[in-house]
């Protein structure tokens, strides 16, 4: 028998978002179309979020590529 733990996620709004990565509206939905940001997560028919966990783990990793000498941009 496997047990799970639920889940608290939370989600951010695009101002969020906007603000907690530095990028602009467009190149967010520009990277998220090119398969380089996280994708939206559909909460209604007007609405849209993004993961928090997901947003974090994406500055991560750029983080981790700028220390390793690499270009994440």
């Amino acid at each position: 028998m496997q047990h799970t733990t639920p889940l608290c996620r939370t989600i951010l709004r695009l101002p969020a978002v906007l603000a907690k990565t530095g990028l602009g509206r467009d190149t967010v939905y520009r990277l998220a179309r090119l398969g380089q940001f996280p994708a939206r997560v559909k909460l209604t028919e007007r609405t849209s979020g993004w993961f928090a966990d997901e947003i974090d783990r994406w500055l991560d990793e750029r983080a981790k590529a700028r220390t390793a000498g690499g270009d994440a941009a």
